[in-house]
């Protein structure tokens, strides 16, 4: 089934099929944010780099969403919490696969997937989402 990122430019998949969020670096103030911006959040510097943030987390913050909100045409629950990214130490607002908050705990490992949200007309409506590490 064909598949199309809910909104162009948030993420982008490796050739070994990870994903990676497209954020921004200054080094002005030497931080990371996502999404990408035009400016720094932090310091409202221009010298803007893009760059694909790395793929793997801790979370952080984590609750099932119960009810849909307007205009979310995806499957309820889901999970939703927050991420701190492992190397450049940011902490994103995601989507999470997990869906039960008792499966999930403070400071987990997690990696960063590609998650369906929808299917539209036949295409799959995909986004990212955090997925928690497994045990090998």
């Amino acid at each position: 089934m064909p598949a199309r990122a809910v909104y162009d430019g948030l993420f982008e998949m490796d050739v070994d099929g990870s994903l990676r969020l497209v954020g921004g670096y200054s080094p002005t103030s030497a931080l990371y944010h996502f999404p990408l911006l035009d400016a720094c959040p932090y310091t409202g510097a221009t010298d803007i780099e893009r760059v694909l943030l790395g793929s793997e987390a801790t979370l952080w913050a984590w609750t099932a969403v119960t009810a849909a909100p307007p205009g979310y045409l995806g499957e309820v629950p889901y999970g939703f919490g927050v991420v701190e990214l492992t190397e450049e130490r940011l902490r994103v607002i995601t989507r999470l696969t997990e869906a039960d908050p008792d499966a999930l705990s403070f400071g987990q490992p997690m990696r960063a997937v590609a998650d369906v949200l929808h299917v539209d007309n036949g295409s799959d409506v995909v986004t990212w989402a955090f997925a928690p590490e497994r045990a090998q």
